[in-house]
């Protein structure tokens, strides 16, 4: 176990005695995604605590708590250089402050095993509990991450494009490490969890920390002990190439407040009211109309929207695997 200062991020490192494979797993890839932070702090904080748990690892994990730093300290999804980190994956050595990070966190993932990387919708989405992959073309990468998915036990796991380029999974999948990510709620919902202190230490265990356990225990990394078995899930396996893509789903056709007219879970038909658009200085409504039969999974839960942010992400019937 050791304290690798690295100079971009810090990361924990805990090894066990007997050889295993080697887990990764980063939150804070943007800066006002807190719980996923809040969460690997736990699993750090447990992991220290717990000298049984460090001698049943098999392997080593490494936790990110905080991957982006400077996004954190403004609160904001990005850095003070106002570039997405989650699209500028593998990076550059000598690019700017992003590139750079981005480049120092390929490395991580190059040398791992199995990658996991946490999110949630930040301060304006909220997303359905879930866990996605992308459908890489190698049949064995994408069946072991379709596993790891499963395992993590959110109740709604989501297969998308493999052509979304500069994303970490991007990276991974490149790389052939299986490689999943997680993103849990967003906006009020988040701080409401993230301020009773649901990511730390409570029983049961939040979902982001028994997820990453879960995944541990169907590695091989830790033994099965005493957690119920993740709960039944829906896989929905989607190779549109813009799927996964959630910040481009049902753009706003105008800037204004917006009246969201659904909630995350709900069964819409194509053609139905997802949200109203109400025009500040006009007092106009335009309307979002749902381009597909399925299920919500991202509303947008913030009062003012711009023109081409996305209110929703639905999900199509029919594609369940």
């Amino acid at each position: 176990m050791n304290m690798t200062d690295v100079s971009l991020f810090e990361s924990r490192e805990f090894g066990g005695d007997r050889e295993g494979p080697r887990l990764l797993i980063t939150a804070g890839i943007h800066g006002d995604e807190y719980l996923p932070m809040l969460a690997v702090k736990e699993l750090i904080d447990r992991f220290d605590a717990s000298l049984t748990l460090r001698e049943n690892l098999q392997g080593t994990v490494t936790l990110i708590p905080i991957a982006n730093q400077a996004a954190y300290e403004r609160g904001h999804r990005c850095g003070l250089d106002n570039i997405d980190l989650a699209r500028v994956f593998p990076g550059k050595p000598d690019g700017n402050p992003t590139q750079q990070l981005a480049c120092e966190l390929s490395d991580q993932i190059r040398k791992s095993d199995f990658y996991i990387d946490l999110h949630t919708g930040g301060t304006e989405l909220c997303v359905l509990p879930l866990a996605g992959y992308t459908l890489h073309r190698e049949p064995s990468v994408l069946e072991q991450q379709r596993q790891m998915a499963v395992a993590f036990g959110l109740p709604f796991v989501w297969g998308t494009s493999a052509d979304l380029p500069g994303r970490s999974l991007s990276l991974a999948g490149d790389s052939k490490v299986p490689a999943i990510y997680v993103e849990y709620l967003g906006a009020h919902r988040e701080l409401a969890e993230a301020l009773s202190g649901a990511a730390q230490s409570q029983t049961p265990d939040h979902p982001l920390v028994s997820g990453c356990l879960n995944v541990m225990r169907h590695l091989g990394m830790l033994p099965e002990i005493a957690e119920l078995p993740p709960v039944a899930c829906d896989v929905v396996e989607d190779e549109r190439p813009e799927a996964g893509h959630m910040q481009v789903a049902h753009p706003a056709p105008t800037t204004g407040f917006l009246v969201s007219h659904v909630e995350l879970g709900q069964s819409v038909v194509e053609g139905g009211l997802l949200a109203e658009i109400v025009d500040a200085t006009t007092q106009t409504t335009r309307q979002v109309l749902s381009q597909q039969n399925g299920r919500v999974i991202v509303i947008r839960d913030y009062p003012r929207i711009n023109q081409g942010d996305a209110v929703a992400v639905v999900v199509e019937s029919g594609k369940a695997e």
